[in-house]
């Protein structure tokens, strides 16, 4: 069992939740056997009903300050839609479909919906700033959102625009201060670099350098931080992070990830 402690309500455990808790993270909600249909409330239904109390989403603001629940900054992927986010309003954003099928979500219909479930909100562009505020403030969501960016300055921004705290995960220079004080064993530069954070969430791996290993983790716990690690679909790889002692797992494959829990005795 992990002796760090986490410093959010967002981390701690989910009632009922017995011996170490794992940070399962269903990536966009579950859209396994139509991906397609990622980021749509059909999605995040789908992992709820999966039985996960975590989702990942990203979010955009629309030209007239709705943040809407949307990884690419425009909808010609997702969606049967097109054109930047940040350049249409509310009411031509809500005509396009994900899949030809399903609404873009606004980020208060993700957070209102179920009221206990914990959302992992990406900051993806300054256009979403501010709705991803108001639409935390509106839902009263503080005790059950981590907000993150790549950009420490825009989850700085997000913050400083909300009545509470809410957990945050590090940014990308944060990331490589850490991981610059982890190899050169300086507990001050990890403690530094992860000041304002109360997670780290990575990749195993970036450019052909190790991110999550023994060492990494350990210096993580020691600075009381979490460590979430994405995206992973391979249960073999999940059985791997987990025996490093991780915190988290962010997954499309949220039922894969459910299963390899279950055989470990850490699913609630």
């Amino acid at each position: 069992m992990n002796e760090h402690r986490s410093t959010h309500p967002y981390l701690d455990p989910r009632p009922g939740t017995p011996g170490r808790q794992v940070v399962a993270l269903a990536h966009r909600g579950f859209s396994h056997g139509d991906e397609n249909l990622e980021n749509s409330m059909a999605a995040f239904e789908a992992a709820v009903d999966l039985g996960f109390g975590y989702v990942e989403t990203d979010a955009h603001g629309t030209r007239d300050g709705v943040a809407v629940a949307l990884h690419d900054s425009s909808l010609d992927r997702t969606t049967d839609g097109s054109g930047e986010v940040a350049d249409q309003t509310w009411d031509q954003v809500s005509r396009a479909r994900i899949g030809g099928q399903e609404p873009v979500p606004r980020l208060d219909d993700l957070l209102g919906t179920w009221p206990d479930l914990r959302v992992n909100i990406d900051v993806k562009g300054d256009s979403s700033i501010e709705p991803v505020a108001e639409a935390i403030e509106r839902t009263a969501s503080h005790d059950r959102v981590c907000v993150t960016s790549f950009s420490p300055g825009r989850r700085r921004r997000t913050l400083a625009r909300m009545s509470r705290p809410v957990a945050t995960s590090a940014g990308t220079s944060e990331v490589l201060g850490f991981l610059t004080g982890a190899r050169l064993r300086v507990p001050g530069l990890v403690q530094r670099a992860l000041r304002d954070v109360d997670a780290l969430q990575v990749p195993p791996a970036q450019g052909g350098v190790t991110v999550v290993d023994a060492a990494t983790v350990a210096a993580a716990h020691r600075a009381g931080r979490h460590v979430h690690v994405w995206t992973i679909n391979d249960p073999d790889e999940m059985r791997r992070l987990l025996d490093l002692n991780v915190d988290g797992i962010v997954t499309d494959r949220a039922d894969l990830l459910r299963d390899v829990l279950r055989e470990r005795g850490l699913w609630s």
